[in-house]
């Protein structure tokens, strides 16, 4: 069995099985630096990514309130993780790993089906 790394991030244990993914923060040679964000998985369909839905307060000042934004980001998702449709998930900003995708899933926080 191999040992995950430690991707120095306190709070976000790493997964229990492992994968030979090498754009994977646990087992591969990707590091994380940069935000960390939390979500909610909206699509699964593509190979080995996800897309997050990201969910943010916006300050306008002319009105002195907060407007409720999201936006949508497309995060790498290794197979020792593998989450699904609906779960909420932590991802890890990255170098770009593809066109569209500098983020990577560190964690499931919840499951969708209620685990």
């Amino acid at each position: 069995m191999m040992k995950a790394r430690n991707i120095g991030i306190p709070g976000i244990e790493p997964p229990k099985e492992t994968c030979d993914d090498p754009k994977c923060p646990w087992h591969g040679h990707v590091k994380v630096r940069g935000q960390i964000l939390r979500g909610v998985v909206v699509k699964d369909s593509m190979h080995r990514t996800v897309v997050v839905r990201h969910d943010y307060l916006y300050y306008v000042k002319k009105y002195k309130r907060y407007e409720k934004r999201h936006t949508l980001i497309h995060a790498h998702n290794p197979p020792c993780i593998n989450a699904k449709k609906g779960d909420v998930v932590v991802i890890g900003e990255t170098r770009p790993l593809s066109k569209t995708v500098s983020f990577v899933v560190l964690g499931v926080v919840k499951r969708a089906g209620g685990e």
